[in-house]
C-alpha cells in the first residue's frame, strides 16, 4: 500500500482496504491490525477492513511501515485464518529544499591561476590588489523546472601569494654619520627594502656589492624587520678617511620560476657614510717598549724614551707619566714633556732583574684622555760580586792518612751572571804558598781539592786546621775573596771511615763508644727527673688543707690523738681537775655580760679527796651552777647577747636554729654577695662531703 506524506486534510486519509474471501458479506468477521503504528498512525475497520492514516507522515523520517492483518470470528475471537503481513509506504513529495551542509565556504586558489573547479573570470588575479572575493553559489531540485526548491551558500576566495613583486628601497640614498671611535660590531643605520608580497615571499637578503668601505663595514638582515643593520667591521679614524660611499643591494631569497621572466627579483641603493671627528686619546709610537740598563748606571742617569702624539686634527701637546702602582718602591722617573725615562735609585740585578712599568700619556688639553702603555726594563750584569764557597765547608783529615790524599773537594758560586759562564781561580794566601800541611788543585770542573802532603797527623798535637783560600772570578775588573776551610784531624777506621773528631776520645775507656756514652747520660737524666717528680707530688700530696688566706673564715679545727678511757677509766686522770679552781673562793665573775646584780661571794667547799663520790660530786657542782648566774660551768661556752638589728642575712646564731648540723642547708650562703661567698663554697663542699 501506498500514502503520500504531509496529507493534511480534514479527515483521516484512506490507505487500503483488506478483505478476506471467507467474508460471505455478514458481520461474523472481524478484522484486527498489528505491527508498526497500529492503533496509533494507522487504525483499521473491524467490519470493513478499510485502513486510514490517522497522522500527517513524514517521509524523511520513515519511509515505510510493517503491519500485520488478521480476520477473526467476532463472536469467538478465533482466527479464519493465518495472519497476513503487508508494507504501507509513505511516497515522497518535494517538500525540502536543497541544502548547502558546511556552508559557507571558503576557498583558497594562487592569484594568477588559470583553471580551477570554480573558475576564474579574470585573467591574471593579483593577490596585492584584491585578496578576497565573496561568491553566492544557488542549488535548484527538480532540475531546476517550476515548482522545485532551492538552497543558496556563499564562498569566500582569497587569493593566496606567490612571489611576483621584486624588493624595492624606499629611497635611492642613505645618509649615515658615525664618530670614528665607534666600538667593532657597533651598527652605523639601517636600510630597508619593502616587498608587495608576504611571508617567506618577502623575505631579503641584503649584500654589499660596490664601494671603498667593502672591508671596513658589513650589512647584516633583521629576521624580525627585514632591515639591512650596517655595521663596523673595522676600526675607522676621521684623519685617515672622513667618509665612505657603499652600493647595497636587496634580493628575494626565495624565487619562483614560474615568475622569473618578471625579475630581476632584486634592487639597489646607495649608502654615504661620514666619520666624524672624536676626541681621541694619545698614541704611542710602539705598542709595547724594551729598555736595558746596568745596574752600576748612576742615578738620574738616562735609560730609555718613549714618544706618543695626539693623532687629532688640533694635536694637543702630550704629557707623560709612571703609573705609581707599578713602581712602588719609586725607582725610575720620566720627564713629563719628551717621555725620557731616569734612574731615580741604585738597581741591583741579583735583587731584580726585571722590572715592568707602566707610562701614562695624557692631552695637556683634556687630561681625562689617556693611554698607557707597558714598558719592560732588563737589568744588564755587572760584576759586582766577588766569589766565594757555595757552603761552609768543613774537612775532616784521618790521622792515618796518607800523602797526597784528596781530603776535601769545595765548589764556589758567583751572584753574577757572566756571558760566557763562570770560571774561578784558586789559590793560596802569597804567605802560605809554602804550607807544609796542604795544598790545592784545580778541578776542570770548576771545583777545587784539598789535598794532605804528609802523613802523621794527630789530634793531640793540633786538632784543628784553617786554610784560607782566594777565589776569583774572570770578569772585568776580577773580582775575588778569601775563604777560610776548616779542617779537622779526625780519628778514622781502617777503611777511612771517621770516627770521632775530639782529643777527650783517647781518655775514653777502651771499647765505649760516643755512642753508649750518650745512651748513658740519657739514662741518667730521665732517672733524675723521676726522682724530681716524685719528690713534687709528695710535697704537693702532704701540703695541709688549711687555706692561709686573709679571706678565709673557716674556724681553725685542733684534732687531738689522744682518747679517753671512757666513764670507765678512773685512772687516766685526776677528777680534782674538775673542780673550778677559780671558784674556790666562791666567786667567779662573768666575761661576756655585766651582770645586773651583785652577789656577795660565798663561800666554797673544801677541796675533796680523790676517792670521792662522782655522783655527788656532779650533783653539788650542778646545784651552784643552776642557783649561782655569775658562776659559769668549766666547760663554758661564749653567748653572745647583743647581735647586730637590720641585718638582710638576719641572725648568725646557731643556737637559734631548730634543726641539726646535718638537716641544715647552706645553700643561702651563696646568695648574701660576695663577702660570703667563699664560706659558702666551703660549706657546700662540706655537705658533699657528708652526701658520698
Amino acid at each position: 500500500m501506498f500514502v503520500l506524506e504531509e496529507f493534511s486534510g480534514p479527515e483521516p486519509i484512506l490507505v487500503g482496504r483488506l478483505h478476506t474471501d471467507l467474508d460471505p458479506g455478514s458481520s461474523k468477521i472481524k478484522y484486527i491490525l498489528s505491527g508498526d503504528g497500529a492503533g496509533t498512525i494507522f487504525v483499521i475497520n473491524d467490519k470493513t477492513g478499510d485502513i486510514h492514516a490517522m497522522k500527517r507522515l513524514d517521509r524523511e523520517e520513515k519511509a515505510e511501515y510493517t503491519l500485520t492483518a488478521q480476520a477473526v470470528d467476532r463472536d469467538t475471537n478465533k482466527p479464519l485464518e493465518p495472519p497476513s503481513e503487508f508494507i504501507i509506504k509513505v511516497q515522497d513529495i518535494n517538500d525540502n529544499a536543497p541544502e548547502f551542509v558546511d556552508g559557507p565556504y571558503h576557498a583558497t586558489v594562487p592569484e594568477m591561476s588559470v583553471v580551477a573547479i570554480i573558475k576564474t573570470a579574470l585573467p591574471n588575479m593579483d593577490r596585492e590588489a584584491k585578496e578576497e572575493y565573496f561568491v553566492v553559489i544557488q542549488a535548484k531540485d527538480m532540475g531546476g523546472h517550476m515548482g522545485g526548491l532551492s538552497g543558496t551558500t556563499t564562498v569566500t576566495i582569497t587569493l593566496t601569494d606567490v612571489n611576483d613583486n621584486p624588493p624595492k628601497f624606499a629611497q635611492s640614498l642613505y645618509h649615515f654619520s658615525v664618530m670614528e671611535d665607534v666600538a667593532l660590531g657597533e651598527p652605523v643605520g639601517r636600510v630597508k627594502a619593502n616587498d608587495l608580497d608576504i611571508g617567506e615571499n618577502a623575505k631579503s637578503s641584503y649584500d654589499i656589492i660596490e664601494g671603498d668601505g667593502m672591508d671596513i663595514f658589513e650589512i647584516t638582515t633583521d629576521a624580525q624587520t627585514q632591515d639591512g643593520i650596517i655595521r663596523v667591521r673595522k676600526p675607522l679614524d676621521f684623519e685617515t678617511k672622513k667618509s665612505y660611499t657603499l652600493k647595497v643591494e636587496a634580493a628575494n631569497v626565495h624565487i619562483d620560476p614560474r615568475f622569473i621572466s618578471g625579475g630581476p627579483f632584486k634592487d639597489t641603493a646607495t649608502v654615504k657614510i661620514v666619520v666624524e671627528d672624536a676626541d681621541e686619546p694619545p698614541v704611542f709610537s710602539s705598542p709595547t717598549y724594551l729598555l736595558e740598563v746596568h745596574e752600576n748606571a748612576a742615578v738620574n742617569s738616562v735609560i730609555g724614551q718613549v714618544t706618543a702624539h695626539d693623532p687629532d686634527v688640533s694635536s694637543s701637546p702630550i704629557r707623560f707619566s709612571i703609573d705609581r702602582h707599578t713602581d712602588l718602591e719609586r725607582q725610575f722617573n720620566i720627564n713629563a714633556e719628551d717621555g725620557k725615562i731616569t734612574l731615580a735609585t741604585p738597581l741591583d740585578r741579583e735583587t731584580n732583574t726585571w722590572h715592568n712599568i707602566t707610562i701614562v700619556a695624557t692631552e695637556t688639553s683634556n687630561p681625562m684622555i689617556m693611554s698607557r702603555v707597558p714598558v719592560a726594563i732588563k737589568v744588564l750584569d755587572v760584576n759586582d760580586n766577588a766569589p766565594e764557597f757555595a757552603s761552609e765547608h768543613e774537612a775532616f783529615l784521618c790521622e792515618n792518612g796518607k800523602p797526597g790524599q784528596v781530603i776535601q773537594i769545595v765548589s764556589a758560586v758567583d751572584k753574577d751572571d757572566p756571558k760566557n759562564g763562570h770560571y774561578f781561580l784558586y789559590s793560596l794566601l802569597p804567605e802560605m804558598v809554602n804550607n807544609p800541611n796542604f795544598t790545592i788543585k784545580k778541578n776542570e770542573d770548576n771545583t777545587l781539592s784539598i789535598l794532605a802532603k804528609h802523613s802523621g797527623f794527630s789530634r793531640q798535637k793540633q786538632e784543628v786546621y784553617l786554610l784560607p783560600i782566594i777565589i776569583s772570578d774572570s770578569g772585568n775588573p776580577p773580582m775575588s775573596s778569601t775563604s777560610t776551610l776548616t779542617i779537622r784531624v779526625c780519628g778514622c777506621s781502617s777503611d777511612g771511615t771517621v770516627q770521632s773528631c775530639n782529643v777527650e776520645a783517647y781518655v775514653l775507656p777502651i771499647g765505649l763508644s760516643m755512642g753508649a756514652l750518650i745512651a748513658i747520660l740519657a739514662c741518667i737524666i730521665l732517672l733524675l727527673v723521676i726522682v724530681v717528680l716524685f719528690v713534687t707530688l709528695r710535697r704537693h700530696k702532704n701540703e695541709p688543707l688549711i687555706i692561709k688566706d686573709d679571706e678565709d673564715v673557716r674556724e681553725n679545727i685542733i684534732r687531738y690523738d689522744d682518747e679517753g678511757g671512757g666513764e670507765e677509766d678512773t685512772e687516766a686522770f685526776d677528777i680534782a681537775t674538775l673542780q673550778n679552781p677559780d671558784g674556790i673562793n666562791g666567786f667567779l665573775p662573768r666575761k661576756d655580760i655585766k651582770p645586773d646584780l651583785q652577789f656577795m661571794p660565798r663561800q666554797g667547799l673544801a677541796p675533796v679527796p680523790n676517792g670521792v663520790d662522782v655522783d655527788e660530786f656532779i650533783n653539788v657542782r650542778l646545784h651552784e651552777a643552776d642557783n649561782d648566774p655569775t658562776a659559769p660551768p668549766y666547760d663554758s661556752i661564749q653567748i653572745y647577747g647583743y647581735e647586730g638589728r637590720g641585718s638582710a642575712a638576719g641572725s648568725l646564731s646557731s643556737l637559734e636554729s631548730s634543726t641539726s648540723d646535718s638537716d641544715q642547708n647552706f645553700d643561702y650562703l651563696s646568695e648574701w654577695g660576695p663577702r660570703f661567698k667563699r664560706l659558702g663554697e666551703l660549706y657546700s663542699v662540706g655537705e658533699s662531703d657528708k652526701e658520698t
